[in-house]
């Protein structure tokens, strides 16, 4: 009997809960989760949404709080402008990004998922609480999908997906707003439509994706899409801290019954009520331990918190915790040298990151004695040597430039061909020569520092080197 029931409690590895035996979809029909966490996620969730939805119309001089305009390669970080020329600043926050999410899944397990993913954000706490409000709860629910369709059933699809579809709408043009910006977004809106049938069909395209991920799709985008939860595997270990179900203390699990002295019956303190089932978003029983598809939402600590209280237990039989502190009975949480080891590269990391966008400046400009010149003597006997330069603009304005000698070398600049006037986001090249005379010469090798202005500011300083005749004694 004990095997027959190891076997059982184990079969969940052999299935998930989204899939039924004859392998079609198993809707999830999750019961209404309500508690403290439950609270302070709704509280954080319309906090962020406030944010993502106000964020495209925030400016930063005159710049948009966030962008990632992909077609036009322009990206704006916090009212800074990032160019394709900016790439090295971009992988290496990707690589801080990885070393991040590593660094906390091992720590913290997925508490990204159930709390700041917008996923679990506009399922949970968006179309969920409307699908609560409109069809009822999970039983009324189970019902209603299993009622033929006549006018109720009718009347209550209708309604609900009519209110999905126009705040999938709203996502969809808000996700819009951050790959083109604000202002192209209104003409997009005002414009004749016959001008903007791409971004009108893109608009459309995401519409109908959002409608169809949490209308229908769900919660098969963590368990089937999402690649973050299969980390986990590889991720976490004993000492991660995620929600977890206190097996020394739970078990054994059995039915609850006044004023039985449940040791002295060999039971612990679950009382095998399958609250926590009821309400996870998924499906599955956190008290199998550690699955993919849970994503620490925090629905089962709710509900197991409240049936403890309901029975006069302590709290806290599914908590966050890690499996090793559950065996050793241990609540502080213990680093351990992996931990304090990704601590300290994302640190490094991120130092540099930091560093790197501080002294980054809104022009790049390089300046490079032609290739396979030597200097040349002119008509008044001064020396000149060739240069070519190329110069960057990654700021949103038109920069007229102008190159300006900083040093006492007694150096001249003379350019080569019209004055430099530069768009936004646009580069330009050309050449210009550096006159000086031989009596200013340093030797051979002559260092020269070359200023590149746009109006009366400085915008970088340069250092190049002028090449002159060889000197004997």
């Amino acid at each position: 009997m004990g095997l027959q029931e190891d076997v059982n409690r184990d079969a969940f590895r052999d299935r998930i809960a989204t899939i039924n035996e004859e392998g079609n979809r198993n809707y999830i029909y999750p019961k209404k989760p309500s508690g403290k966490f439950y609270n302070k996620r709704t509280y954080l969730s319309y906090f962020l949404l406030t944010v993502l939805f106000a964020g495209p119309w925030i400016k930063i001089g005159g710049e948009p709080l966030l962008m990632l305009n992909v077609l036009e390669r322009k990206f704006v970080i916090f009212g800074q402008i990032f160019w394709p020329q900016d790439f090295y600043l971009f992988v290496i926050g990707m690589i801080t990004m990885v070393v991040f999410i590593i660094l906390f899944t091992v720590i913290y397990g997925r508490l990204f998922c159930g709390w700041i993913c917008p996923q679990t954000i506009f399922l949970e706490m968006v179309f969920r609480k409307i699908e609560y409000k409109i069809d009822g709860d999970w039983q009324k629910q189970r019902k209603l999908a299993d009622m033929p369709w006549n006018a109720e059933k009718i009347r209550k699809r209708v309604l609900k997906n009519g209110i999905f579809f126009i705040i999938s709408f709203f996502i969809a043009n808000t996700f819009l707003l951050y790959i083109i910006g604000s202002d192209d977004w209104m003409k997009l809106v005002t414009d004749n439509p016959a001008d903007h049938a791409g971004g009108l069909t893109a608009m459309v395209i995401f519409t109908l994706a959002f409608f169809g991920v949490f209308a229908r799709f769900r919660e098969q985008a963590c368990v089937v899409v999402c690649p973050y939860g299969r980390l986990q595997g590889v991720l976490l270990d004993t000492k991660s801290i995620v929600v977890a179900y206190d097996f020394v203390r739970g078990e054994n699990r059995g039915r609850f019954k006044r004023r039985e002295d449940r040791a002295e019956s060999g039971k612990g303190d679950c009382i095998d009520c399958h609250a926590c089932v009821d309400v996870c978003p998924t499906g599955i029983d956190i008290r199998n331990g550690t699955q993919l598809e849970c994503v620490n939402c925090t629905a089962c600590m709710d509900a197991c918190d409240a049936i403890m209280d309901k029975v006069g237990f302590e709290k806290g039989l599914i908590r966050y915790a890690s499996e090793e502190q559950i065996k050793n009975k241990q609540k502080e949480i213990v680093f351990t040298p992996r931990m304090i080891a990704y601590t300290a590269v994302l640190g490094v990391l991120m130092s540099l990151l930091v560093v790197l966008m501080a002294l980054r400046t809104d022009v790049e400009t390089t300046v490079l004695r032609a290739p396979g010149t030597t200097y040349q003597t002119q008509d008044d006997g001064r020396l000149s040597n060739l240069y070519q330069y190329k110069v960057i603009n990654k700021t949103s304005e038109e920069l007229p430039i102008r190159f300006e000698i900083l040093d006492d070398s007694g150096a001249e600049i003379k350019m080569v061909g019209k004055e430099l006037t530069l768009h936004k986001g646009d580069n330009i090249e050309g050449a210009l020569f550096l006159i000086m005379d031989e009596s200013n010469l340093d030797g051979m090798k002559t260092k020269v520092k070359i200023g590149v202005f746009s109006g009366e500011r400085q915008l970088e300083t340069l250092e190049t080197v002028f090449l002159g005749p060889i000197k004997f004694n």
